[in-house]
């Protein structure tokens, strides 16, 4: 494995399971994924591409922000995440139970 692959390896986090993205799964063949906040949409296109070895149509990034929450008396901060909405090539499919 080289160093590139290495790095594209670490970019994917995981899944995000939720009503949401199996909706979306499920009507444009769209999946979810939590990545790493430096991650730009050509990486995480690679990294999809190397992982699951399917074909990315598009890629759409979002970043996160962390919601404030209250532990007892202290106010605390979730911490920021970036997700990414990867489109697949018609023909192609993502098994999580699999992979």
């Amino acid at each position: 494995m080289s160093f590139n692959e290495l790095k594209l390896s670490n970019i994917i986090k995981s899944p995000v399971i939720s009503e949401k993205s199996t909706l979306v799964g499920e009507k444009v063949n769209t999946f979810v994924f939590k990545v790493e906040q430096q991650a730009s949409k050509k990486e995480v296109k690679d990294a999809v591409e190397l992982m699951f070895k399917v074909e990315v149509e598009s890629v759409q990034v979002l970043n996160m922000k962390g919601k404030q929450k209250r532990f007892g008396r202290v106010l605390g901060k979730r911490q920021d995440w970036k997700k990414a909405y990867v489109k697949l090539k018609p023909g192609n499919d993502i098994e999580f139970s699999v992979a």
